[in-house]
């Protein structure tokens, strides 16, 4: 099997030589981040440039260099570090710099009134994931099919302000219709959600006999301080006055159960945007506290599987007789590092599928 390689690439021009470096992927994190250290870079590195990142020839990441640091020791060896993060570091640095009424607006208009001045953004390759945009005849809106027709449905948010950011805005309307905000390797946007069912991709094996084992190190964290049985979101649609909150003003109203948790322990919060918005914000916190209270750690060797580099938002087969895990769980972060301690090795991070975080 050839060893992995990494390569970055800058205005058509490609480094392949690294003395370490670190390539993030976390579908529940707004910027994905790397760096890599080069002790004579072919070609000048300048930051601001935009840059791809290849491992084993497959393009990982898209963005922007935002740091260069040299240093040197009494050896007169020069190394220099490179850092940034992918194109959606750019809307979480972009600020809305005035006041701006939105009510009524569709996520496409949002999307084009705020990504206008965004530099490097493809503002024609926005992708709406399958099934999340129109109505579908003889479907009725529920909890459990939050998507149908939510997204064309203009949001009530009435005004954006300064201070906020352009990620801010768009993940907030997405997370209130349900869904996520987050871009692919070559820095297309995407509204929609994670892979939730289709054959696994990828699998990690960790038997007590050593047979087929890939895993290096495992852990599994189960928590539950951070869950609660019953969600409950309640508010007011906008354009009513909100003062006291009293029981005659409550419009809205959404509850979602979970019940996996052990015993009664009720969650309740405000959403005053629309009439839609409650259940969907409910599933919206309780997905994000299974997400939190059950995930699975590991490392292995090297960075793919079977010709394919560990990906995220894919399906993963685990079979841990040490912690007694046997199921399909997603992935949904992958670090790529290689360092003089470690190796080569690929870290990855997994929980339950299709949880909207």
């Amino acid at each position: 099997m050839p060893p992995d390689n990494v390569t970055l690439q800058i205005g058509g021009q490609r480094i392949e030589r690294f003395a370490s470096y670190s390539v993030e992927a976390d579908i529940y994190t707004a910027d994905d981040a790397f760096s890599l250290e080069v002790a004579a870079p072919e070609i000048e590195i300048k930051r601001g440039q935009q840059c791809q990142l290849y491992v084993n020839d497959t393009l990982e990441l898209t963005g922007i260099i935002d740091k260069r640091s040299r240093k040197y020791d009494k050896s007169g060896s020069l190394v220099m570090r490179i850092e940034g993060r992918d194109l959606m570091g750019l809307l979480v640095d972009s600020y809305c710099e005035e006041f701006v009424t939105v009510q009524g607006k569709k996520l496409s208009e949002l999307a084009a009134m705020l990504l206008k001045t965004v530099p490097f953004i493809n503002r024609k390759q926005i992708q709406y994931q399958e099934n999340i945009v129109g109505k579908l005849k003889g479907k009725k809106r529920s909890v459990d099919t939050p998507l149908i027709g939510y997204l064309d449905t203009p949001q009530k948010i009435s005004q954006i302000a300064p201070g906020m950011t352009v990620f801010e805005v768009l993940r907030t309307y997405a997370a209130s219709r349900g869904l996520m905000f987050f871009a692919l390797a070559d820095g297309t946007l995407v509204f929609g959600r994670p892979k939730a069912k289709g054959e696994p991709m990828f699998t990690l094996t960790n038997t007590k006999s050593g047979v087929g084992n890939n895993v290096l190190e495992g852990e599994e964290v189960d928590d539950i301080s951070k869950r609660y049985s019953k969600v409950t979101v309640i508010g007011q649609a906008q354009g009513q006055d909100d003062d006291g909150m009293d029981a005659t003003k409550i419009t809205t109203k959404g509850v979602v159960e979970d019940k996996e948790l052990p015993f009664y322990k009720p969650f309740v919060t405000r959403d005053n945007n629309d009439s839609q918005s409650p259940a969907l914000h409910a599933r919206f916190l309780m997905e994000q506290q299974r997400h939190q209270g059950y995930q699975l750690h590991y490392k292995v060797q090297g960075h793919s599987q079977n010709g394919k580099n560990w990906q995220i938002n894919e399906l993963c087969e685990v079979h841990d007789e040490v912690l007694g895990v046997d199921g399909v769980f997603l992935i949904y972060g992958r670090t790529f590092d290689r360092s003089r301690s470690d190796g080569t090795i690929t870290r990855l991070k997994l929980g339950p599928p299709g949880l909207v975080q």
